[in-house]
């Protein structure tokens, strides 16, 4: 039976949420709606099983920022940006913000059919479940877990250890990271990385000195399976 897929429309217009509505229904999707931001965060919170989420950026109440922002703590949800601008700088605010996708009005249902398809798929093949060196990384639930007990972490942390684990063995630069981790360009301060890999290894404990410091460089995640067992074996 093939998956039906669940996804929230968030637009303060009646009539695009009825567009948009009723031809994700006639394309075999379950569909919710909410009318304005704080309407987004309570049908969000309160529904099981949202895959996408399509947000339109201006609204009462809370703007689709401002909504994008709020999820993005605590959810890797995917959701395209809908909205009647088309200024650059819109675009990079909403990637920045964590979007996946930005669409501009007025649009052709079939492409955005289409590109609600492929982030579906692509977020369908990518890897679940990880773990290594004693700690598991849940996407599905963007959940750790540190010896099988659950450890809380913040979305920017939780995306800092499994981009390191990703990664493992390999040296990357505070820039790298800041650009994969960050999702674009960023403009602060690289000491950002610093903060938050202070957090993470203190989250980690012990296993938290697999992440090493390459002073004047960067950092790298290095656990070696094959020592580790050798060690056993001793």
């Amino acid at each position: 039976m093939e998956k039906k897929y669940k996804i929230l429309v968030v637009d303060d217009e009646a009539r695009m949420r009825k567009l948009i509505g009723d031809f994700l229904i006639s394309n075999n999707f379950d569909v919710e709606e909410a009318a304005d931001g704080e309407e987004a965060l309570k049908v969000f919170y309160s529904t099981k099983g949202v895959s996408l989420i399509i947000l339109d950026v201006m609204m009462p109440k809370l703007n689709g920022y401002e909504v994008l922002k709020t999820i993005r703590e605590d959810s890797k949800v995917p959701v395209v940006m809908l909205t009647a601008k088309g200024e650059e700088n819109d675009q990079i605010k909403g990637f920045v913000s964590g979007a996946d996708d930005y669409v501009q009005k007025p649009f052709s249902p079939k492409v955005l059919i289409a590109r609600i398809n492929a982030i579906l798929r692509r977020n369908d093949n990518d890897v679940k479940l990880v773990e290594v060196g004693g700690i598991k990384i849940d996407k599905t639930a963007h959940q750790v877990f540190v010896d099988d007990e659950p450890v809380d972490f913040s979305f920017k942390e939780f995306e800092l250890i499994d981009y390191l684990i990703e990664n493992k063995g390999i040296a990357l630069t505070r820039e790298k990271i800041l650009n994969a981790v960050w999702n674009f360009d960023y403009f602060g301060d690289a000491r950002t990385v610093d903060t938050h890999i202070k957090k993470v290894r203190a989250k980690l404990g012990k296993k938290g000195e697999y992440i090493k410091t390459l002073w004047g460089f960067g950092y790298k995640f290095e656990y070696d399976e094959d020592k580790k067992i050798s060690k056993k074996k001793k």
